[in-house]
């Protein structure tokens, strides 16, 4: 892992990095030292890991929580190069939609393909920033909706160091199967009026999903209109959920 910048503002430092290819960004409280929770994002379809509803969540799990976080841009996204496979994928399902498909199913089947890279790259990161002194091999929680949803849970699925996350405004089509296999706890978010995930295809996959500790958030409004309320319930859900910094940590 390669730091390439630093910043620090309102008690918060941001640090771009890359690990190989991967372009990432990680805020800790400024001055950080000793283990914290870590919580890893996944930022939306057409985002990158600085996107505004990812920093801003970022920027309070390590003001407010003591917290690391951390987000990476998914291939063809943010500065990662663009992909020929994954724009012709996306041409082709404009040309889809516009003759009349359903759009859900052909997210679906494009997630579940980028999900093939990002799950193992995404391991990679974590075992990269789990050896930086101050972030250490404290637990991790993971948050992400839409794309970060449909990336998100076979990630969650796969590595048994996530003990808590924060999904939704995803569907079932392509994730009911690694869903069934997440046991940690989660908070799930559905906008009732989503014009891009049919809402009984999240319900499906909140129904889907293992966890005996499963919560579901459902709010009026498209899929971009998330209200603002729910990131103050992501923060006690995480602080509730991810073990306090550890005695000799500093902030």
């Amino acid at each position: 892992m390669r730091f390439t910048s630093q910043t620090s503002y309102d008690g918060v430092t941001e640090q771009l990095f890359t690990l190989g290819e991967i372009p990432g960004v990680l805020w800790t409280p400024e001055g950080a030292a000793g283990t914290r929770p870590l919580v890893l994002m996944g930022h939306g379809g057409g985002q990158h890991k600085k996107a505004p509803g990812v920093a801003v969540r970022a920027r309070r799990f390590a003001a407010e929580c003591g917290f690391a976080a951390a987000a990476v841009d998914v291939p063809g996204h943010g500065d990662r190069p663009q992909e020929d496979e994954y724009d012709r994928l996306a041409a082709e399902n404009q040309a889809r939609v516009a003759a009349g498909e359903e759009l859900a199913p052909l997210i679906a089947d494009f997630q579940a393909r980028v999900a093939r890279r990002t799950v193992p790259e995404w391991r990679s990161v974590l075992d990269a920033l789990q050896d930086l002194e101050f972030v250490g091999s404290g637990p991790v929680g993971y948050w992400g909706v839409s794309l970060g949803c449909g990336l998100g849970v076979p990630f969650v699925a796969a590595e048994p160091r996530v003990r808590a996350a924060v999904l939704g405004l995803g569907g079932a089509r392509a994730t009911a199967g690694p869903a069934a296999r997440i046991t940690v706890p989660v908070e799930f978010l559905v906008q009732w009026d989503d014009e891009r995930v049919p809402r009984e295809q999240c319900l499906a996959l909140f129904d889907a999903l293992g966890s005996a500790e499963k919560t579901l958030h459902a709010n009026p409004g498209a899929h971009a209109d998330l209200p603002a309320f729910e990131l103050d319930s992501t923060l006690r859900f995480f602080a509730r959920h991810l073990a306090p910094v550890s005695p000799g940590a500093s902030a």
